[in-house]
């Protein structure tokens, strides 16, 4: 049913949650023009429970949903996003309720370009962030928690010209469960660095 996620659950230490059935947010990045990944963070209403403060799209999970359905539509209401430009790469448990079965999970995606967005009422802004400058801005406590497991680690990894390879990058790749990289394409002459052929293994993978 839409909207029965809405609610508070409150943990064995009387910490409230929001979501009846948990909650999820939408972690997106996109290429910057350098090729380095960029990540949309919203900048949540003065009104809002941590008003002022920078995190992701997200909210309350329906009953019906999970947490990529739950997490990729709050980012269509809150930012407008169009919901067939958003590949889901993975999914990451980054909060739990004590004595409770709420989790919060971060949904890493990618977008092919720093997509336009549209901000609701709970949001003063959504922006396009360097990845490397996310660090700069007033996190909302739960993201800030969670993003030095979210972010990526920069990897090459060398193509031939015609490597259809190639027409997939750059991306989010989960090399190992909770271990992301952002992967661009290199010149096929480039030395291949110790998780190339990992990469690309796992670029054989539909995702």
């Amino acid at each position: 049913m839409r909207g029965d996620g809405d609610g508070w659950v409150v943990s064995d230490t009387g910490s409230p949650h929001w979501g009846r059935f948990g909650a999820a947010g939408l972690l997106l990045r996109a290429p910057r023009s350098d090729g380095s990944p960029a990540v949309l963070l919203q900048h949540r209403a003065p009104w809002s429970h941590q008003g002022g403060t920078w995190g992701l799209p997200g909210g309350a999970r329906d009953s019906h949903e999970s947490p990529e359905e739950a997490a990729v539509r709050e980012a269509h209401e809150e930012a407008g996003l169009v919901s067939r430009l958003v590949s889901v790469r993975a999914s990451v448990i980054t909060a739990k309720a004590s004595g409770t079965s709420w989790t919060y999970t971060t949904v890493v995606a990618d977008a092919p370009e720093q997509l336009q967005t549209v901000a609701n009422f709970e949001s003063a802004e959504m922006r396009w962030v360097a990845e490397d400058e996310v660090d700069a801005l007033p996190l909302h406590p739960g993201f800030a928690a969670s993003w030095h497991r979210l972010r990526t680690v920069s990897e090459v990894l060398p193509l031939s010209h015609d490597d259809q390879l190639r027409d997939s990058l750059p991306r989010t790749i989960e090399i190992e469960e909770g271990v992301f990289v952002w992967c661009t394409a290199g010149h096929p002459d480039q030395e291949p660095s110790r998780l190339s052929s990992r990469i690309s293994s796992l670029l054989q993978v539909p995702n």
